[in-house]
């Protein structure tokens, strides 16, 4: 009886008339988010198309991500041109990933990938995978070959 009356309560209080903002949506395209679960746990990745109302197969929030999954290493002043382009290569990865999964950060990154190659059908064929995942790394070397966006090309410190 009291915990009923508890509960009632809290309710009475939060529907007394206070105003109740619903929350925007933030998991949108170019979003910056840190992967939690499974094979990419603790790796950045960026929003390609998010599914905030989920679909008939996944009917749940889901969101296509590209990501890296490894880094390019440290380079210095000294080191040849050869060593330079070896060490700057990264290997990406595409994926579609529950929203509870995902942890967004503040940043966001602009890279035009390719919308037509990266979606949710290149997942049917492996050969579709491998040409979407192709795309994005040619896509984030050449972002992190500008020098822009440089957190998002460092590992995860945690």
């Amino acid at each position: 009886s009291t915990r009923t009356s508890k509960n009632l309560a809290l309710f009475r209080f939060s529907a007394s008339g206070t105003s109740c903002s619903i929350m925007g949506k933030f998991m949108k395209s170019g979003k910056v988010v840190l992967v939690l679960c499974g094979r990419y746990a603790g790796r950045k990745a960026v929003i390609v198309k998010n599914y905030d109302d989920g679909t008939s197969d996944k009917p749940y929030g889901h969101a296509l991500v590209a990501g890296v999954d490894r880094h390019p290493r440290k380079v210095t002043k000294r080191m040849s041109k050869k060593k330079l382009q070896q060490r700057s290569k990264l290997k990406a990865f595409v994926k579609v990933i529950n929203f509870n999964h995902l942890m967004p950060t503040r940043y966001s990154v602009d890279v035009n990938l390719e919308k037509s190659v990266i979606n949710k059908d290149a997942f049917r064929d492996p050969a579709l995978r491998r040409k979407a995942r192709r795309e994005a790394k040619t896509k984030f070397e050449e972002r992190y070959k500008t020098g822009k966006n440089k957190w998002f090309f460092t590992k995860l410190r945690f």
